[in-house]
């Protein structure tokens, strides 16, 4: 085992998120971010896998309590991130399963509507406001790489 990898956190628990991606009328993809509720930083939107369901139908859920977006979600994750989830007297480290939400609508009304702010935003600009380096990385990756537009 090299001395990086020896460094990198394991994760003591495994979240699923949805990545909510649109291309916008002026053909520049576009992704959804909200706030967090307790720390008001740019997230996407996350949360804990759900008994009965497969992981991105999972995220999928996640998109439209917290965002209020529905979609098509791709089956395998883009990618993985690992953060400090924060407790009430330590933090646990968490991963985070990534999953593509291709977004077909955008809901007037949803669960967390009045409890986060969401707004589109380019790839490379979210990667500007976004705080976890493994979350930062996976989208400027898909900003240089286009991947996302080949879903």
């Amino acid at each position: 085992m090299n001395a990086v990898a020896s460094l990198a956190p394991i994760a003591d628990f495994v979240q699923v998120a949805a990545l909510p991606l649109k291309v916008g009328d002026d053909g520049i993809e576009r992704v959804l971010l909200l706030t967090s509720r307790e720390t008001k930083r740019w997230v996407i939107p996350k949360g804990w896998p759900i008994k009965g369901r497969k992981p991105f139908e999972a995220a999928a859920q996640e998109a439209l309590e917290e965002a209020g977006v529905t979609g098509h979600a791709k089956k395998k994750p883009i990618g993985t991130y690992n953060y400090f989830k924060k407790r009430e007297a330590h933090f646990d480290i968490c991963r985070v399963d990534v999953y593509l939400l291709k977004v077909e609508k955008q809901l007037k009304n949803w669960r967390e509507k009045g409890q986060r702010e969401a707004q589109w935003f380019t790839l490379d600009e979210a990667a500007d406001l976004v705080q976890e380096p493994g979350l930062v990385a996976l989208l400027r990756d898909l900003a240089r790489t286009g991947a996302a537009a080949r879903y």
